[in-house]
């Protein structure tokens, strides 16, 4: 199931609509495995913004009604207890498409995420998305061939963004805006 609306290669389209007063909402998930036909979503994490800044802010854990691998947790250290009490997908689902609306939806390796809400979207009979997407992964391959690695955590070392809590979806959301925001201004990698 790949996502079908990436606007990402039309960079003067994107510094217009920021310039415009677009609103853009970069978001993450966390996830139980990479599969999401069989894995779930455990995390939510996105951030509202416009040229301006920070509109709002949105960060859910989820209770995947599973016991959470350990290969998962190894790596987002989000753990059953932390989930216990945390609502289920079908719950979150109405806040989060509320929350997104009609922004354009920034992402790093946005199929993957996108996948992964649209899956649980299908499996709960509701509406999947249909946002003008921006992939942040593939924006920064076409902006900065040169550098070679395009991972998150790399892409905010090279441009000196702060990343305060990595794999987790709060974080991961407020990077990939700061680095979209950087790279649509034409914004230099320090070397």
């Amino acid at each position: 199931m790949l996502h079908q609306n990436n606007i990402y290669s039309n960079f003067k389209l994107l510094r217009q609509l920021l310039e415009d007063g677009g609103v853009f909402t970069a978001f993450d998930t966390e996830t139980t495995g990479l599969h999401p036909e069989i894995n779930n979503v455990i995390e939510i994490g996105a951030v509202k913004f416009d040229i301006d800044g920070i509109l709002d802010r949105f960060e859910v854990l989820i209770n995947p009604l599973c016991p959470i691998p350990y290969e998962a947790s190894s790596v987002n250290h989000i753990t059953d207890q932390m989930v216990a009490d945390c609502p289920s997908i079908d719950k979150v689902l109405p806040d989060f498409m509320n929350f997104i609306g009609s922004s354009i939806l920034v992402a790093h390796n946005a199929n993957f995420d996108l996948n992964f809400i649209n899956a649980e979207l299908e499996r709960h009979k509701m509406p999947l998305i249909s946002n003008k997407t921006v992939d942040t992964l593939n924006l920064a391959r076409w902006a900065y061939p040169i550098l070679g690695k395009y991972s998150l955590q790399f892409l905010a070392q090279k441009f000196q963004i702060n990343v305060e809590n990595a794999h987790r979806a709060d974080d991961d959301a407020r990077v990939c805006m700061d680095f979209f925001i950087k790279c649509v201004s034409g914004e230099k990698p320090k070397f």
